[in-house]
């Protein structure tokens, strides 16, 4: 099956937009780089994009943190303080604790 045109534009326009406005913060500033530095940028930002589709496909666990914090944004945010913040063993133990169905995660020193 063959897009049209303008089903393409809005398809690479909507994937363009999120990484842009979403939390990934692809921006123009990354054709500031020496050399290949700016693709490398590009490909890791495109790299989480990727990851972050398959996890909300494929981890039912995921879709639940989502569902209880709203918004990817407000999600990916807990995410990273929990990370900072919390002695975390596995990405199942932050996503276990923002459903409220982990153990207690103990405080980094």
């Amino acid at each position: 099956m063959r897009l049209s045109t303008p089903a393409r534009w809005r398809i690479e326009n909507e994937t363009f937009n999120t990484l842009k406005n979403q939390g990934y913060n692809l921006d123009h500033n990354y054709g500031l780089g020496k050399k290949h530095l700016s693709a490398a940028f590009v490909y890791l930002t495109v790299l989480a994009f990727l990851v972050d589709q398959v996890q909300q496909l494929c981890c039912p666990l995921f879709r639940e943190a989502l569902v209880v914090r709203k918004r990817k944004r407000r999600l990916w945010s807990g995410i990273r303080s929990r990370f900072e913040l919390l002695d975390c063993p596995s990405m199942e133990a932050i996503l276990l604790h923002m459903v409220g169905r982990g153990k207690p995660l103990r405080q980094l020193e």
